[in-house]
């Protein structure tokens, strides 16, 4: 939502998957500043004037679901996991050339919560072509994936046209898979433990679970075929599969070991689609690792990551086949044990509000839950499919040569050849495609400034979506901590379009003072944008009265005239007319609501002199 280049720039990369983004680890939030610990920008850097994405990756949501029982890894509540913002950076501080800290134009709006058991990171959120049109020419994909603590997102906006001539991809680079156990040298199944630790003695019973939206730290938890999350479970012996990964749908659980008689496979993760909406994704869940005696068990599958794209219209030309995914992984093949799960399907959003898809070159957009790995011998353990992931569009599901799919992971097979298999991801397909959903913000604002305009403060800005708007109000203050409303404008509601706004402030006080946008959901939730200051002293010393002529009221200022001692209105006829009238520092107030048409003085005594102005009244 920049200024528009006339003609299409075509960037040409050459990498076979060119990443776009820099990443850096949020380790704590104080207003408008965020503190950094890692991060990555050998792609690009953060730097004042990039916008970026802060998503809260994981979250401490557990709760009491750690005992040692089927209720493992449930979900105690979703907190802040998943939910994401954007902002502008006004500057970035380092030691050397390490990334310190991104200090913001306005505070996140999001209560992101750091600390333990919880990953929050920023993203660059890259303008690609300038602000005007951008065609892919060489595939794109994050430029580097999930490492618990970065990674993992592709995020860019395009001001004009983005037409897709290559890939733009998160396949499996999600939330991790689980590692598989490679030995186990007792034979009896384990049924009944859903967790054990991944450093305790009889680790080699258990394979590890897969990596979801919960942070886990405790190395007590890391084993066994309870889920963690939407990360699928580890196999528990003998030859047991993994679970599947879950995003909108439940993954896939394992079911049966060699020689067992009841389930000892990894049990798929949960289901998240109660809570994704466009302003709230999540990675795909990792599969749990498969149990193994003989060293070829196989591990479970990455999920798969989260691309966020805005543009004003996404377009195919020419001859081609290109998509746009976020795959879970599947997990590879076992011989004589067990399988890991597949990696659940990732998210992908699309604030886009136009589609235009040649014939020739058909788009397939998806985000597929990986299959659980197979088993290449007699009765083991398949692992677990992913379930799927989701794909929202800001409006209706586009048509024409483009395919959408958000199909679930199947389960491994339990035998060659195939007789019985692991469990699939869960729902039916398709269910995770979403239309007519905005969001990652209420509002994304471009710019807002303030500034004098005669004797009235002027307000403008820009903004390039909203989402339930309900109204701005414009503030001011005096010192930055006191604030009062100047003016109200009402919001578009939802919009996908760059919208502009202007707000005039009738009686501004004199000198310097401070002005801020504050944007009001639908549901009363509110935000507030950076102040930024006025100074009216240009007006010069005296009297000012607007707006003239007038009607109803009148505003008198006395701009470096405060001691001021009478504010009168004078007829033709030399006399005094009563009026209301308010008085503020440096300004007053006055109803004229009772006079009759005609011309007036409006006179100011100040330190024994007179200073008068003439007001016409009109009716």
């Amino acid at each position: 939502m920049r200024q528009l280049v006339a003609l299409p720039l075509v960037l040409h990369l050459f990498s076979s998957a060119q990443g776009v983004n820099a990443y850096a680890e949020i380790t704590a939030i104080s207003g408008t500043v965020l503190t950094v610990g890692t991060s990555a920008e050998s792609v690009t850097s953060f730097a004042a004037g990039k916008d970026v994405v802060i998503m809260q990756m994981q979250d401490d949501v557990i709760g009491a679901n750690t005992a040692n029982n089927a209720s493992f890894g449930n979900l105690s509540a979703i907190q802040q996991t998943g939910s994401y913002t954007v902002r502008r950076i006004a500057s970035v501080t380092r030691s050397g050339p390490t990334l310190t800290s991104i200090t913001l134009t306005a505070a996140p709006g999001v209560a992101f919560n750091t600390g333990a058991n919880r990953a929050v990171q920023a993203i660059t959120y890259e303008l690609l072509g300038a602000g005007g049109n951008y065609t892919v020419s060489s595939a794109l994909a994050p430029s580097m994936a999930w490492n618990g603590a970065i990674g993992g997102v592709l995020a860019f906006q395009v001001g004009g046209t983005l037409t897709g001539g290559a890939n733009i991809t998160a396949d499996a680079v999600g939330f991790r898979g689980g590692a598989r156990d490679r030995f186990t040298y007792t034979s009896p199944c384990n049924t009944t433990d859903y967790v054990w630790s991944g450093t305790a003695a009889g680790t080699e019973y258990f394979a590890t679970k897969g990596e979801g939206i919960h942070k886990n730290t405790n190395a007590a938890f890391t084993d066994g075929r309870g889920k963690m999350l939407n990360g699928g479970g580890g196999a528990n012996q003998i030859n047991a599969g993994g679970g599947g990964g879950g995003n909108y749908t439940a993954g896939g659980s394992a079911v049966l070991g060699w020689s067992c008689v009841a389930d000892a496979g990894g049990i798929g993760g949960i289901a998240l689609s109660p809570h994704i909406t466009a302003s709230r994704v999540f990675m795909g869940g990792g599969g749990g690792g498969g149990e193994g005696n003989d060293d070829v068990s196989t591990d479970g599958a990455n999920g798969g990551g989260i691309i966020l794209i805005k543009a004003d219209q996404l377009s195919t030309t020419g001859t081609c086949a290109v998509r746009i995914s976020a795959d879970g992984g599947t997990a590879a093949n076992s011989g004589n044990d067990g399988a890991g799960g597949g990696g659940a399907g990732g998210s992908i959003v699309l604030q886009v509000p136009s589609y235009s898809f040649a014939g020739t070159c058909p788009l397939t957009i998806r985000a597929n839950g990986g299959d659980g790995g197979s088993v290449n011998s007699n009765t083991h353990g398949g692992g677990g499919g992913g379930g799927q992931g989701a794909v929202i569009f800001s409006t209706t599901v586009p048509t024409g040569s483009v395919t959408v799919q958000t199909n679930n992971g199947t389960g491994g097979c339990n035998q060659t050849p195939c007789v019985g298999r692991a469990g699939s991801g869960g729902g039916i397909n398709g269910a995770g495609v979403m239309a007519s959903s905005t969001g990652g913000l209420p509002i994304e604002l471009i710019a807002f400034n303030a500034e004098p305009q005669e004797h009235q403060v002027k307000a403008v800005w820009v903004t390039a979506t909203e989402h339930d708007n309900a109204y701005f109000t414009v503030e001011r203050s005096r010192d930055l901590i006191v604030w009062e409303s100047a003016a109200e404008l009402p919001g578009a509601g939802t919009s996908t379009s760059e919208l502009h706004y202007t707000a005039m402030d009738a009686a501004p006080w004199p000198n310097t003072s401070y002005y801020r946008l504050r944007q009001t959901d639908i549901d009363g939730t509110s935000e507030v944008f950076s102040p930024v200051a006025v100074d009216m002293g240009n007006a010069g010393n005296g009297l000012v009265i607007f707006p003239n002529p007038a009607s109803a009221s009148l505003t008198v200022l006395y701009n470096g005239l405060d001691n001021a001692t009478a504010i009168r209105i004078i007829d033709g006829l030399g006399r005094t007319v009563p009026v209301p009238l308010r008085r503020y520092a440096g300004r007053a107030e006055l109803d004229l609501s009772f006079l009759t048409a005609g011309a007036y003085l409006v006179s100011l005594e100040h330190a024994g002199a007179q200073q008068a102005q003439r007001l016409l009244v009109q009716r």
